[in-house]
């Protein structure tokens, strides 16, 4: 009877999975000062009372694609 190759695993090896785990600790750091800016942004335009600024819209969908990679490539 032959035998099959064993599968390929997905699995990392701890060296990469530590390290995919800083990328993701540090795209948790860059979201966090993402939403500092976002919520300036809007306290800003609150305070001159104007709409939602054009930037807040980018800012989101950057915190969206953010959130996106972390949870692709983190815990």
């Amino acid at each position: 009877m032959i035998s099959e190759p064993p599968e390929e695993s997905d699995e990392l090896d701890p060296r990469q999975r530590e390290r995919l785990d800083q990328i993701a600790s540090d795209l948790r750091e860059v979201l966090s000062r993402l939403d500092d800016v976002q919520f300036d942004v809007l306290r800003e335009a609150s305070a001159r009372r104007r709409g939602r600024p054009a930037i807040d819209k980018t800012l989101s969908q950057a915190r969206r694609s953010i959130e996106k990679a972390i949870h692709l490539i983190g815990d």
